[in-house]
């Protein structure tokens, strides 16, 4: 069910300025920064050749990074996103496994103008997972 890491997404205070250092050092290609006022966040995009780094930055107050980054001043990594085949199927999947899904479970259009869903750290050792319709 699973399929590729799509991206390792890294919560901090200012997307464009973190993704500079990549661009700089390692010549990796930098998307530009795309608001995505559904979700709370600014994001950026580094592209690498097995996949892709995301800088999130608060969209505003009550973005659930500036929650994350109150008690992570630094930044940090924010969650891990996988590709699914049917971002359905995999939901009523990992649903009937145990698994919960965040909000009200229904996809959202995510980054990459796909469907995603969020599932509960609680359920996967700690960390945040994100689903993508691949």
């Amino acid at each position: 069910m699973l399929g590729r890491l799509n991206h390792v997404a890294i919560a901090v205070k200012d997307a464009e300025q973190a993704a500079k250092i990549y661009g700089a050092a390692f010549g990796a290609e930098i998307s530009a920064a795309v608001p995505l006022p559904e979700h709370g966040v600014i994001t950026v995009f580094v592209t690498l050749p097995n996949t892709k780094i995301e800088f999130i930055q608060p969209l505003g107050d009550s973005s659930p990074i500036a929650k994350f980054l109150d008690r992570n001043a630094d930044g940090g990594i924010h969650h891990i996103c996988y590709d699914v085949p049917d971002i359905i199927a995999a939901r009523d999947t990992l649903v009937k496994a145990g698994a919960r899904v965040l909000g009200d479970g229904q996809p959202k259009i995510g980054a990459h103008g796909k469907p995603v869903l969020f599932l509960h750290p609680k359920d996967f050792s700690g960390a945040l997972v994100e689903i993508e319709q691949a």
